[in-house]
């Protein structure tokens, strides 16, 4: 990316493989666009798809060989301008076929394991980040609960958030709301009819999002279904 910032470079940076001087380009690049912040939101839930995958061969490649794999894929994926979702579709195939569990290394900007902990291994990026960060606990509705882990960054907010007590079948949103009463999605998802974190589905959900305004210009944050339900909202 030595000669400019390319909005195709948005899925390589959702899966790590930026070098340290393209990455900090690059998060200078979004705080200015807001097509790629939305599209880095959106295959922020690729990495996490992708988390955890076990072995379909017996003698799988080292980790280093198929990061190297990654990288000459998002190196031709730039050549052919084909976009970003070409990367993501590339490094499902990959993991796929190598039979590993990258984990956190997926997302550039994700912490290390959790301290102490067997099961941080097998945490998906967002449900990582949460553990490891400090959440503001949000007020539901209905016996919905749930929170937030936020971390400002040079392009804007990086929220992680931790939804249960919501059954479906919903689609909801993650959506930021400013000081001035503008509002901007930051994600959104389908809650299946089991549910999360509900009697038959205990499990959480735990999701990525991106917002380009600062932390301090935010002032809450809702979960909202596509219906215009509130059910859960975070203050900043």
């Amino acid at each position: 990316m030595s000669q400019g910032v390319e909005h195709t470079d948005v899925g390589a940076y959702a899966l790590g493989l930026l070098e340290e001087d393209d990455r900090r380009a690059f998060e200078a690049h979004l705080s200015t666009c807001e097509s790629c912040t939305a599209e880095l939101a959106e295959l922020s839930g690729v990495a996490t798809a992708l988390t955890g995958m076990g072995p379909v061969e017996e003698d799988p490649l080292p980790e280093e060989d198929v990061l190297d794999l990654l990288r000459r894929r998002r190196a031709e994926a730039r050549r052919s301008r084909r976009g970003t979702m070409v990367i993501a579709a590339a490094a499902a195939v990959t993991l796929l076929a190598c039979g590993i569990t990258i984990g956190a290394r997926l997302g550039g900007d994700t912490p290390g394991t959790v301290a102490g902990s067997e099961h941080a291994g097998h945490l998906g990026p967002a449900e990582q980040f949460y553990a490891e960060g400090t959440p503001v606990e949000g007020t539901g509705v209905d016996g919905v609960t749930g929170g937030l882990v936020l971390e400002s960054k040079g392009w804007g907010t990086h929220a992680a958030l931790r939804l249960a007590g919501v059954k479906g079948p919903l689609e909801c949103e993650l959506v930021a709301v400013s000081r001035s009463g503008q509002r901007k999605i930051m994600t959104g998802w389908s809650v299946p009819p089991s549910g999360y974190g509900v009697p038959g589905s205990p499990d959480p959900l735990y999701m990525h999002g991106g917002s380009p305004w600062p932390l301090q210009q935010i002032d809450h944050f809702e979960v909202n279904t596509t219906a215009g339900k509130t059910l859960l909202t975070v203050k900043a």
